[in-house]
């Protein structure tokens, strides 16, 4: 095993190599930082079959999965006094008692599967971070890939799961490799195959598509390792392999685990070590109350004959309409792959699903356009008035000042908004920060940003219209996810419109403020 050190206890076995954090790549560009703000989270991630569910129960002190929930679901395990279980669905203002696929039939079921299922258990573990349980990477996508990726930038952390001799196919490791770029730790997990074995001969090992040769190669590589050691084996070929593949994972901690047997040990307390190291980080790199926060700004000499508001709304003007162009070419897209899906993949039958994950991928590409075009905005129109880029202090109070001034603003009323697809491919519009909650596959933090949050979501008579049917209803399918789109295009645009519209006014007034002040008041 070379300089690789092997640990043994209750026979568990953890491949220990020494973490680093990577550095910007020239080629990959700025590393991407996860949230501040944002409480810890560790994701698995894993193929069907990889036992990243068993992974997640094990972890704490459970055999077997913890829930059945939908094949889409994320699974959201944190920390409580009691075992409580909800489902969150978009368009509902509260969270669901959750219904199993398992559960007797007597027992209503929501009309369409949740986001996100939380479940509450009183483990220790869960007192450092929540453990989060993706869909498995088959059901992911291009749209699931941009969800999973927020929830990972926001949580912190991946737990990438593979059964002895399965090798990542293509669309794994493009999700490895976006995850490589930014500063999220990744802990990779070995279980045992479906046999309870740990060796698996070349020949069995998993089929990776024709431009994965490469890895096939390197998975030959197994029976020659760990002759004495089965497991320790069959963790080494796969990270060999992975490693080549993706050379800034090369340094990433590997642990053989059996969940039957609950040999958790080393992986509990890596996750706990990487908890308490990224949350010293966090708090330092963003304090609760900045340096000098409440000091007195002054704004910047001869402001008040500048030009400094009608710059600020030119500005406003000529970003809303770059926001809305990206969206409306990110709309047309998805047009594309609802057909392509209806065509060559899930079929009508599996629209309604197809559709709403892309909606919720939209959803984060509209709130994430629109918080930057918002941060940019603030910080031009701040260096204009005030003479200098703000600190994060001076960038706060103007911050809370827009904050208030939304609130205070009639026009800009009810901006926590779900767009709900209908039946009908309308939309209808869901109002309140119970129902935005309901929207994601890992929950949002309220308060984060200076806008609220806004989203799309199908509603629960869309599953139950396209259920049951087949080929036969391929063009209808066709005809009604085009006008599904089209009509969340017109809401969703018009909605962008009038939020950074709000925003842009509440900004001008705080910087009227400070100029006729001639300090900031914020």
């Amino acid at each position: 095993m070379g300089s690789n050190t092997l640990d043994r206890l209750s026979g568990a076995q953890v491949i220990s190599l020494p973490q680093q954090r990577r550095t910007p790549s020239p080629t990959r560009g700025p590393i991407l930082e996860p949230i501040p703000d944002e409480p810890l989270a560790v994701v698995a991630l894993g193929a069907r079959g990889s036992g990243h569910s068993d992974v997640i129960a094990a972890l704490v002190g459970s055999v077997g999965p913890l829930l059945d929930v939908p094949a889409a679901s994320y699974l959201v395990v944190n920390h409580g006094h009691g075992k409580d279980v909800c489902a969150y669905l978009p368009g509902a203002r509260k969270a669901h008692p959750f219904r199993s696929a398992s559960a007797p039939v007597e027992e209503p079921a929501a009309a369409r599967p949740p986001r996100r299922v939380e479940l509450s258990l009183p483990d220790p573990l869960l007192r450092h971070f929540t453990l989060v349980d993706a869909p498995d990477t088959e059901n992911l996508g291009v749209a699931g890939g941009r969800v999973l990726h927020d929830a990972v930038q926001r949580g912190g952390a991946v737990m990438y799961v593979l059964s002895a001799g399965q090798l990542p196919g293509r669309f794994e490791l493009d999700i490895l490799g976006e995850i490589a770029q930014t500063s999220a730790d990744v802990f990779f997990v070995v279980t045992p195959r479906a046999d309870g074995t740990w060796y698996a001969p070349a020949t069995a090992l998993g089929t990776p598509p024709a431009d994965d040769v490469d890895l096939l190669a390197l998975g030959e590589i197994a029976p020659g390792l760990g002759d004495d050691d089965p497991a320790a084996g069959a963790v080494e070929a796969q990270r060999l392999a992975i490693a080549t593949a993706i050379p800034a994972l090369a340094e990433a901690p590997w642990f053989a685990v059996d969940p039957a047997a609950g040999d958790t040990a080393y992986l509990r307390r890596a996750l706990i070590d990487w908890a308490a190291a990224e949350g010293m980080r966090r708090a330092s790199g963003n304090p609760p109350v900045p340096p000098n926060a409440m000091r007195t700004v002054r704004v910047a000499e001869g402001v008040h004959e500048s030009d400094w508001a009608e710059r600020l709304e030119t500005a406003a003007r000529t970003e809303t309409h770059v926001v809305r162009q990206r969206l409306a070419i990110e709309l047309a897209n998805i047009h594309l792959r609802c057909v392509q899906e209806i065509v060559f993949g899930a079929g009508p039958s599996g629209l309604p699903e197809v559709l709403d994950r892309e909606m919720h991928a939209l959803s984060l590409r509209a709130v994430a356009e629109c918080d930057e075009l918002v941060d940019r905005l603030l910080t031009s129109a701040a260096t204009q008035v005030l003479g200098a880029p703000p600190d994060e202090g001076v960038r706060r109070r103007v911050a809370a000042g827009v904050r208030r001034g939304l609130a205070d603003d009639r026009a800009a009323r009810d901006l926590d908004k779900v767009l709900l697809i209908t039946s009908t491919a309308g939309v209808a519009t869901v109002a309140g920060g119970g129902a935005v909650a309901g929207l994601g596959a890992y929950p949002v933090e309220p308060g984060r940003t200076i806008l609220p949050s806004v989203g799309v979501g199908l509603a629960g008579g869309c599953y139950g219209q396209w259920r049951g049917t087949g080929p036969a209803d391929t063009n209808r399918a066709r005809s009604w996810a085009q006008r599904s789109i089209r009509s969340v295009e017109l809401e969703l645009l018009r909605e962008v419109s009038r939020r950074l519209e709000a925003t842009h006014r509440a900004l001008a007034g705080v910087l009227a403020e400070a100029v006729d002040h001639g300090i900031l008041l914020a």
